[in-house]
């Protein structure tokens, strides 16, 4: 299980020649609530961003991620339909409400399986004060449908 904290900024490797093309700036939700892939920074000058679907990744690791092949990136645009976790339409720092209405916190992080994409918890924060005194709450999806409005989340959701 990884969480987007532990992946952002990690170094993306060509695991066919140990080649670095980059290094991990976002990741991409499905519209039906798993992470569809990452989105990779345009290494050099002129170089865009790139979306890295989950079945081009060979393995990820504590310090690094390898990709099968390098040629199947597409570009990051070949997401827009998907959400992305900091970037264009960002669910971080979103209010969540459960589906009762009841405010849960702001979204912090997510839990997933590298693997399959799927989401095993939502890391939500009260705020910094609340953080050091309370902690931060985990969340857990009950279904995997996910309402995203410019305003707000909505997930039927346990809480830990």
């Amino acid at each position: 299980m990884r969480t987007y904290g532990t992946l952002k900024g990690l170094p993306v490797f060509d695991a066919r020649n140990a080649a670095c093309i980059g290094k991990i700036t976002d990741l991409v939700i499905s519209t039906d609530g798993h992470v569809s892939g990452l989105i990779l920074d345009g290494k050099g000058l002129f170089k865009k961003d790139r979306f890295i679907p989950l079945a081009c990744i060979d393995s990820v690791g504590e310090d690094g991620v390898m990709v099968k092949d390098p040629e199947q990136l597409q570009p990051a645009a070949a997401a827009k339909e998907d959400y992305r976790f900091r970037g264009n339409g960002q669910l971080f720092n979103k209010t969540v409400y459960s589906k009762t209405g009841e405010q849960l916190g702001l979204l912090e992080d997510v839990y997933f399986t590298e693997q399959l994409g799927t989401i095993v918890a939502y890391e939500l924060t009260d705020g910094f004060f609340a953080d050091l005194t309370e902690g931060r709450k985990k969340v857990n999806p009950l279904s995997e449908e996910l309402m995203v409005s410019k305003d707000a989340i909505v997930m039927d959701v346990i809480q830990e």
